[in-house]
C-alpha cells in the first residue's frame, strides 16, 4: 500500500553474497547516493561526487552497481522494500480489511513523510522514461496489494461492490497528493493529517459521514 513503485518482483531480487563489510559499503553507497540525488539532482551528481564523497575508488562501486542508472533503480527498489516491510508489520495483526487498510494507509503517509529525499528522487524519476517505466510497474504492484483488502472487504459486505483495482487507484492518489503536498520541509506527519488521508479513503469507500 505504498505511493512509492519500482520496478520490482514480489519477493526480494537476489542478491550477490556479500561479507558484513560488503554489507556495509553498499549500504554506505546507496545511502550517500540517495542523500546527492535527492539535494543536488541526479545528472549533475556523478559517480565521482558518490565515490569521493564516501572515500572509495571506481571500482568498489562498479563491483556493486554496474552504472549510476542501475544505482538510482536499486535505491528505489530498496525503498519500495523497506515501505512495504513497514505497510506489512502494521497489518500483521489484523483480521479486519477496513482496520488493514487503514493501518496502511497510515503507514504509507508515516514512512513518506520520514523518507522526503524518496519522495524528491521520485518526483524526478516520474520525468525520465527509462525510470517512470520501472516507476510504473512497481505501482501496479502496490494497486494490487491494495486491491486485495478491498475485494476482501467487499466479500465480507463491508464495502458496496465496485472495481477493487480502481479503488485502490483512487487509495493511492490521496495518498501521493497528501505525499507531495505535505511532506515537503515536515519531519513528523501531524495526526489530524493522517485522519484526514483516512477519512477521505475508508469514509469514502464505504459511505459513512463520520
Amino acid at each position: 500500500m505504498s505511493a512509492m513503485a519500482a520496478e520490482l518482483p514480489d519477493s526480494d531480487p537476489p542478491a550477490r553474497k556479500l561479507t558484513a563489510r560488503g554489507r556495509d559499503r553498499r549500504h554506505a553507497v546507496l545511502e550517500y547516493a540517495t542523500s546527492r540525488f535527492a539535494e543536488n539532482g541526479y545528472h549533475p551528481t556523478s559517480v565521482s561526487d558518490i565515490v569521493d564523497g564516501i572515500g572509495v575508488g571506481k571500482g568498489v562501486f562498479y563491483w556493486y552497481f554496474p552504472s549510476k542508472d542501475d544505482l538510482l533503480l536499486e535505491i528505489l527498489r530498496d525503498a519500495l522494500f523497506d515501505l512495504r516491510r513497514s505497510q506489512e508489520a502494521e497489518i500483521a495483526d489484523s483480521d479486519d480489511p477496513l482496520e488493514r487498510l487503514e493501518l496502511g494507509i497510515r503507514a504509507s503517509l508515516t514512512w513518506l513523510v520520514a523518507n522526503q529525499d524518496i519522495l524528491r528522487i521520485t518526483m524526478f524519476c516520474w520525468t525520465e522514461e527509462t525510470f517512470a517505466r520501472a516507476l510504473r510497474k512497481g505501482r501496479r504492484i502496490i494497486i494490487a496489494d491494495t486491491a486485495k483488502h478491498i475485494q476482501e472487504a467487499m466479500d465480507r459486505g463491508l464495502i458496496e461492490p465496485g472495481d477493487p483495482e480502481v479503488m485502490a487507484t483512487a487509495v493511492r492518489g490521496v495518498i501521493d497528493e497528501l505525499a507531495r503536498s505535505y511532506a515537503v520541509g515536515v519531519t513528523k506527519v501531524e495526526s489530524d493529517v493522517l485522519d484526514l488521508a483516512v477519512r477521505l479513503c475508508l469514509h469514502g469507500l464505504t459511505g459513512k459521514q463520520s
